[in-house]
This record gives structure tokens, sequence and C-alpha cells, in this order.
């Protein structure tokens, strides 16, 4: 890509001022609009204004996973977790026995709390056997403090046990001690293996709408969880707890359920709501967000606790609520942004007022998106290798934003060879990403942050300041064509998901800032 084109003129430089401060105002009243508290349905509490039951799992300090044998969750960590959750909920359920979670209904005890104790029932005999006996010494030892035994918690669903061989245990659990037993699963799989309410005391399911495969939007989820209770009344005489149910705060939209922490609060007020005139038994889903779920479930995964990792509550269960809490964050990093790119343009020997308040402008909307790309990149990367390779984008989007003085007003050789680059890899990356939204969507966000204001910037930025930017090498073409074919099938798949739609116009975006000067053009490298 070569800049043939001659200088910007005023107007062109005035068009792009005025996109860039369209722009700005569009992202600054995003931010007021989520920064603002919005009045929630009002939760009805029980008589001692505490609720009924919440799952604990304490992995979510740094390095703390379950799936690490070498995890040991301390008896301080437990006491200290269970005397800050004992103000807001009778009652904990845990999901194994192992890493020392053997001592929580005894710390539960001295705190009054009741306990599900759960015992992790997987594809490893020698393992289950261990968590089996354990659980029932726990529970034979506790029995005031331990509600119930579950054995196993979507075994069936992971298809790591037969039916058959859950009756098994469970029978066994039964055998050996006298507080009631159960096992839990998906409300679904409850319905497969009807059964097996022969074999438990009560039935505990979960009741998740984000995850359903047809999932719910936060308007029709509590009707939805109401119409599952009403579903499995007809097929179950024996009582129901449902054993999980609640809403993610933060991770990839699903069709039209949004996760975020006003859908969250939304979600938990009516619920509760309903759960007390219906007189429902429920556990909530879950205490504390666990980053170590990210690996398996995606961003999502990682946060569906009541309480952040920092143990602070993520909204209250009355009053009103907001979605992010900046204060004037957004101010400093975007005048932080502007400073930055004046000084640039300054140093470029740029003196022209207007220049200056162009780039002004998109410095401001630099700093700004930078702010939410590390949100992002904190929240979202799963791994060292998501990290580098996201990180990566977003570190490419900077640097090529900054050419931007340099490449307009300077004509300048490595701002253009930059730009160029960087449409190529934007353009690669991007098919990349689509590529694996296609094939692994589920668990896979749409990063719309780290591709949105450099691709903006390129395609429309760069046309109203009408500067050369097509490139001669004509392979491009089909990748683009992939690209956007790729991204129209996600939104396909997805009519009701926002970022869908936004991804497929950001892609369209990427393919026209890219698109071959002409079918037979040959390559012409940067100089």
């Amino acid at each position: 890509m070569t800049n043939s084109s001659p200088s910007p003129s005023q107007q062109s430089i005035w068009r792009f001022s005025a996109f860039n401060f369209v722009l700005l105002l569009i992202l600054s009243l995003w931010l007021w609009q989520q920064n603002q508290p919005i009045a929630l349905p009002e939760t009805q509490l029980a008589a001692d204004s505490k609720l009924q039951c919440v799952s604990y799992s304490p992995y979510y300090k740094s390095g703390q996973s379950p799936l690490n044998i070498n995890t040991h969750i301390t008896h301080e960590q437990i006491d200290h977790d269970l005397a800050s959750l004992s103000k807001q909920f009778a009652c904990v359920r845990i999901y194994s026995v192992g890493q020392g979670l053997d001592y929580v209904p005894e710390a539960a005890s001295k705190l009054g709390m009741k306990v599900y104790v759960g015992a992790w029932i997987g594809w490893v005999k020698k393992l289950n056997e261990k968590e089996l006996k354990l659980a029932i010494d726990v529970a034979n030892k506790y029995p005031e403090t331990v509600k119930a035994l579950i054995i196993g918690n979507e075994v069936l669903l992971r298809g790591e046990q037969t039916e058959s061989a859950m009756k098994s245990y469970i029978n066994r659990a039964k055998s050996a001690t006298s507080v009631p037993v159960t096992y839990a699963d998906v409300w679904e799989f409850w319905r497969k293996h009807p059964k097996l309410e022969e074999s438990v005391d009560f039935v505990t399911v979960h009741i998740l709408p984000y995850w359903e495969d047809k999932p719910q939007p936060i308007e029709h989820a509590v009707d939805h969880t109401e119409k599952v209770m009403g579903l499995l009344r007809l097929t179950f005489k024996k009582p129901i707890l449902i054993g999980e149910t609640g809403w993610p705060s933060l991770g990839r939209q699903r069709e039209g359920s949004q996760p975020s922490i006003i859908n969250q609060a939304k979600y938990m007020r009516g619920f509760l709501k309903t759960a007390n005139e219906k007189h429902w038994n429920y556990n909530l889903i879950e205490a504390f967000d666990q980053p170590w779920k990210r690996s398996l479930e995606g961003t999502a995964g990682g946060y569906w606790g009541i309480f952040d990792v920092n143990m602070a509550p993520k909204f209250p269960f009355s009053g009103n609520v907001s979605e992010r809490d900046d204060g004037k964050l957004a101010i400093y990093t975007g005048c932080l942004g502007a400073a930055l790119l004046i000084f640039w343009s300054l140093a470029l020997s740029v003196r022209a007022k207007l220049h200056l308040v162009s780039m002004a402008l998109l410095g401001a909307l630099i700093g700004i998106s930078t702010q939410l790309q590390i949100e992002y990149l904190l929240t979202a990367c799963r791994t060292p290798q998501e990290l580098l390779s996201l990180g990566g984008i977003a570190l490419l989007g900077f640097i090529s934003l900054l050419s931007i003085p340099a490449y307009v007003f300077k004509a300048n050789n490595t701002a253009i060879n930059i730009i160029q680059i960087s449409l190529a890899i934007i353009l690669v990356a991007a098919f990349m990403a689509t590529y694996l939204l296609l094939t692994d969507g589920r668990y896979r966000d749409f990063a719309v942050s780290l591709y949105t204001l450099p691709v903006l910037q390129f395609s429309i930025g760069l046309w109203l300041l009408k500067q050369s930017k097509k490139t001669s090498f004509s392979a491009y073409r089909l990748i683009a064509t992939l690209l956007i074919a790729g991204a129209g099938f996600c939104f396909y798949k997805e009519q009701g998901n926002v970022l869908a739609l936004i991804w497929l116009i950001l892609c369209i975006l990427i393919a026209w800032a890219i698109w071959p000067k002409n079918k037979f053009s040959k390559i012409t490298p940067a100089i």
C-alpha cells in the first residue's frame, strides 16, 4: 500500500473530526448510561432476612482450582468465608469433600449454618470411593448441620457414569447415613432418567436459563424457571430442590441471553420473589466468582458469583443497581489519550489547529478504548496464550492508531508500512476469530472491543480523509470474502445477539479497508 493520495484538505479534516466527535459522543453516552442506577424489583426476604442457600466453592484466589491436585483450602479461609456468608445465607452447598472442604460442616456448625455436602463422582472409581467414604463420615459426624448428601453433580450430563452406577452410589450412601440423600443434575437429564427418583429422598435439579440449549433472554428467564418447575412437578412425586440457579454478570452473549450485572441482579431478585411465592426450596449459584472456570466454560463461567474475587458484593438485593461504577476514569483516560496524540503530533511538526483538534478527538477515543480493552483482556483471557494473542491484537491496534498522524500529515513510509501490516494482521486475526466462533463458539467471545476503533479508523476514518489505503495483494480478496461469509453465518445463527451483528459490520469494514484495487493487480510490497 502506497500513499499516493494528496494531503487531506481542510474539508476532509473537518469530516474526519466530526466523525470522531460523533464516535466520542456515542461512547461517552454509552458509558454514562452504563453508570446510571436502575430501579429493579425488590427482593422479598424470609423472616430472618437470610436467603436459603448458596453454592460455596472457595477457589476464588489466584492459583486455586479443584482441577489442581495440589490445591488445599485452609481452615482459616473457610472460617473467614463462611463468617461472611452467614450474614446473608442460612446454608451453603459444597460439591466435594476433598482438598480440605470436609472441614466446611464443622465451620458451619459454629455459625449455626446448614450444609448440603457433595461427594464428587467422576470417571475414576478409586477417587469416587474415597469421596463417598469421606462424605458419609462427615454426614455422620455432623448430622445436625448436614441437610443432605448430594451424591454426584451432573455426572449423567458429563457421561461419566451410568444411571445404574449412580443408583448404586446413592443406595450405598443411604444405607450408611441417616441424613437425606439426593443426586444433582440439569433438569433435562432428570427427565431423561426419571427412575432415578426411586433412589433419592428428594430430586435436586439445576435450572440455568443462560445455559439452556435455547438460551432465555432475561425478560423470560424467571418465567422459564417457573415453567420448568411446573414440568418437574408433573414428572416427580418427591420434593424438589433447585440445586443451582443464577445468572452470569460477564461473558459471551448467547443469542438473546446477555450476561451483565444488571441482568444478574434482575434474575436473582425476580427468582427470589417467585421462589417465596411458590415456596420453592433453592440454592443459588454461586457465592464467589470462579476464575478457574473460564478454562472450561469461557468468560461467563468465571462470573456467576454474587460476590467478586475480593468478596465485594456485585449488586445489592434491594435498591437501585448500576452496570458500571467508573467515576471519572473515562474522563482521565480520554484526556490522557488526547494529550498523548497532541504531543505526538507536535513532535511530528503538525501545527495547524484543526489538525491538532482532529488528533485530540482521536486520542480521546484511543484512551477510552484502551481502558475498555484492558478490562476485556483481564476478564476474558483464560490462558497466557490467549493473553498473548488477544493482547497482541490490542497492542497492534494501539500502535497503528498512533501512526495515523505521521501517515496522514507526513506521508511517512514507516507509518504507511505499520498501517499496511496492521490491516493485514487484523484481517487474518478476524478470520481466525470467526473460524473459532463457527467451530467452537459456545465459550468464545465476540472480541469487538479489540477491533472496533482500529477498524473504524482504517475504513471510514481514512476514507473521509481521502487517503489511499488499498492493497495490491489480490489474495486478500479471498480471505476477506470468507471472513464476511463466516461472520454472516455467525449472525445468522444468533440473530438476537447484537454483538454478532456488530462483528459482522466490523468484518465488512475490514474487507472494505483492505480490498484489492483491481482483480489483476500485482503484489506491490510496502516501501
